[in-house]
């Protein structure tokens, strides 16, 4: 059943931790200017971490900050190649390794059509320019990337047939896509439909493997609000996909990204996207165990990170785990009032903390 659905299992522990000024920073704020929509992605020394957003919902130009204490302080904002203004859509920010050299590189995204791409080897310090990947586009390109086990890399971003093409479809049918790289980012396979749907609008997928590496699974916002957000799971690395199921309403939300924590436990950050709730709109995370995603229970623990006070416009995030099980989250949100512009923000806790609670 997909339709907006009961909870049927005990509700989650909430915890509010919106007050807690303690685990809060400030990425970046400015006066008048919006700054929303981050990623972050955590470099292989543990402790730097480089956060992209755009100056703009979704479109802007693309700002870039380096943090080189685990997301306690932050640089001003770096200098970033010309064509990073043009940028159309949310950035995204991803680390893979070269096949060959078998050194790190950096990728950021910038969607629509033509989706774009930049590469750094030099843990970016230094950026290539926007290049098309390709004839294609799509929405919040890349949400989720994942190494395959035979060393390729797997892409995922959805469409709603308005930027696929260069010429735009009629938009309506929402499509999951996949591409491929073989060669550590620098070149990228033309995208393969994953799932198709026009009564759901299944979107921004996020990925998180089973403890034991063999199944994937891909949380999805539904667009429409006429369903749970969604869950599917794959047994082949990504070739082929379960039926969509729901996800309950302690998980139904926006743009989710999950990390273990180091006993198992996981969790997810989303945008809270209930048909109601008094945390709907804020940004939120949840925390439970792989068990509890494959059969459907709320969880342990539902937590408001920081009150939105804007409806809905919050909760995009980048999730990273420090060595010393720290989780770092990033978000952005109406933090000063539903008037005021959106800035950046940070949340550091640990899943010990929450047991405290």
């Amino acid at each position: 059943m997909c339709l907006l659905l009961a909870q049927t299992f005990a509700q989650p522990a909430r915890i509010d931790l919106d007050g807690v000024a303690a685990m809060q920073t400030v990425l970046d704020r400015e006066p008048g200017q919006y700054l929303g929509h981050p990623t972050t992605v955590l470099l292989r020394d543990g402790r730097t971490i480089l956060a992209v957003y755009p100056k703009g919902h979704g479109k802007g130009a693309i700002v870039l900050k380096r943090s080189t204490d685990g997301g306690k302080s932050w640089s001003d904002r770096l200098p970033t190649p010309k064509t990073w203004e043009t940028s159309l859509e949310t950035p995204t920010i991803h680390r893979l390794v070269d096949p060959k050299t078998r050194k790190d590189r950096l990728i950021l995204w910038s969607g629509l059509n033509p989706a774009r791409y930049a590469t750094s080897d030099d843990e970016g310090k230094t950026w290539t320019e926007l290049q098309p990947a390709g004839t294609w586009g799509g929405i919040v390109v890349m949400s989720a990337l994942e190494r395959l086990k035979d060393g390729r890399y797997m892409a995922l971003f959805h469409d709603d047939g308005r930027f696929f093409y260069s010429t735009p479809q009629t938009a309506g049918t929402f499509t999951l896509y996949k591409t491929l790289s073989a060669d550590g980012g620098r070149t990228w396979s033309f995208p393969e439909a994953v799932l198709s749907r026009s009564d759901m609008q299944l979107c921004e997928p996020g990925l998180i493997r089973s403890p034991d590496g063999k199944t994937m699974a891909m949380l999805l916002r539904e667009n429409a609000r006429k369903f749970n957000s969604q869950v599917v799971f794959s047994h082949d690395e990504g070739r082929t996909w379960s039926v969509p199921r729901s996800l309950p309403l302690a998980l139904t939300g926006d743009r989710h990204v999950a990390k273990y924590g180091p006993d198992g436990r996981l969790l997810i950050s989303f945008r809270d996207m209930p048909p109601v709730g008094d945390w709907k709109g804020d940004w939120v995370a949840w925390v439970g165990t792989w068990d509890d995603l494959v059969n459907g229970r709320d969880g342990q623990y539902k937590v408001r990170l920081k009150d939105n006070k804007n409806s809905w416009d919050s909760g995009y995030s980048g999730v990273e785990l420090l060595p010393d099980g720290t989780f770092f989250m990033t978000s952005y949100g109406h933090w000063a009032g539903a008037d005021e512009s959106p800035y950046v923000i940070s949340v550091r806790l640990k899943l010990s903390d929450l047991d405290r609670q």
